[in-house]
């Protein structure tokens, strides 16, 4: 939580604008609330520390408001057509409604300022951007999205963009936004499939960045490089922030396996075999980079000075260590157990 008072004022009105949005029952109000949403989030963003921050500040603003201003012409378009604002089912409609929802959350083909934005931020802000300011525009395009071939068409883009885009990446900040966009494919799958899905991956993913990002910021990491020669004397921060990318990733022991796991079983029970295949590879290569990483940093560059290997006092580790490996471990076996007794 922020000391200032400004950024604590305008972070209450950031969730406000999320409240609004959610329990708007027209599309105007719907429009209000992710506009009071994103004029509270660009004083966060800004700070006089990051020379960066002005440049992803704007880039953020010029891109949510594009977003906005094509999504409030399409209402009052909508609104002149048909008399009403209530919702109706016609696909084409929808999928253009859609558009500056998806542009909105990053998804490819929309994904383009996600990864210089989120690259001039600090670790706060990154959490925000690929958390908090996700749920309005997810949360209504649930209410909009149908299985069909435009839809799939993003789902795939995403998966594909999101896992090829980060294999080159040596900024974290930058594999994280990647990573996020892959995560967009499978929150519209599972959007397909109900909402209750969806809620529960967002959430999963949710606590997956909260791990991540909170190890991060605390030891000061930005790039690759630096996790190769840093924390030899507490290697319990390095397994305990590779596990939580590699949850991320999902794979199986962990808690971000869960979510995917039901989803696939899903997909086979509705025939989306070309989709899910598609998923499951890109998932793969977002798994490869997070494995690259971890393969490097624990076994080839891996360099101690021999009195390192003193042996320590006995450390009070931070309570975020302990909450993200008992979490991420243990969660899977623990909604496992919850599945099995339904």
């Amino acid at each position: 939580m922020p000391n200032n008072s400004t950024k604590i004022l305008f972070l209450f009105t950031l969730i406000s604008g999320v409240l609004i949005s959610l329990c708007a029952n027209s599309w105007m109000g719907a429009w209000m609330g992710l506009e009071i949403n994103l004029l509270s989030f660009i004083p966060l963003l800004s700070s006089n520390k990051n020379m960066f921050s002005t440049e992803a500040s704007l880039k953020y603003f010029l891109i949510q408001a594009i977003a906005s201003s094509s999504l409030l012409f399409l209402i009052l378009l909508k609104t002149n057509t048909y008399e009403m604002f209530y919702l109706m089912k016609t696909s084409t409609w929808n999928n253009l409604i859609m558009i500056p929802f998806l542009m909105k959350i990053a998804s490819a083909p929309f994904h383009w300022w996600l990864p210089s934005v989120v690259e001039g931020l600090s670790w706060m802000n990154c959490f925000i951007i690929l958390s908090i300011q996700k749920i309005a525009p997810l949360m209504l395009i649930s209410y909009l999205l149908s299985n069909n071939l435009f839809i799939q068409l993003m789902i795939i883009s995403s998966a594909i963009i999101g896992a090829i885009g980060g294999i080159n990446q040596i900024s974290l900040r930058k594999i994280l936004s990647f990573s996020s966009i892959n995560h967009i494919g499978w929150m519209l799958t599972t959007m397909i499939m109900g909402s209750n899905l969806w809620w529960m991956y967002f959430i999963i993913y949710t606590i997956n960045i909260i791990s991540i990002i909170s190890l991060t910021a605390m030891i000061n990491l930005s790039y690759i490089s630096q996790t190769f020669n840093t924390m030899n004397n507490k290697k319990i921060i390095k397994f305990t922030l590779f596990i939580s990318m590699l949850s991320l990733g999902g794979l199986p022991p962990f808690l971000g396996f869960f979510p995917k796991w039901i989803a696939i079983q899903f997909m086979a029970q509705n025939l989306m075999i070309f989709t899910s295949s598609i998923l499951i590879m890109s998932s793969l290569l977002t798994l490869y980079y997070y494995m690259r990483m971890m393969y490097t940093t624990l076994m080839i560059t891996n360099s101690e000075i021999t009195w390192m290997m003193l042996i320590y006092p006995k450390q009070n580790y931070p309570k975020t260590i302990m909450f993200s490996l008992s979490i991420l471990t243990l969660g899977m076996l623990a909604c496992t157990l919850i599945l099995s007794m339904y």
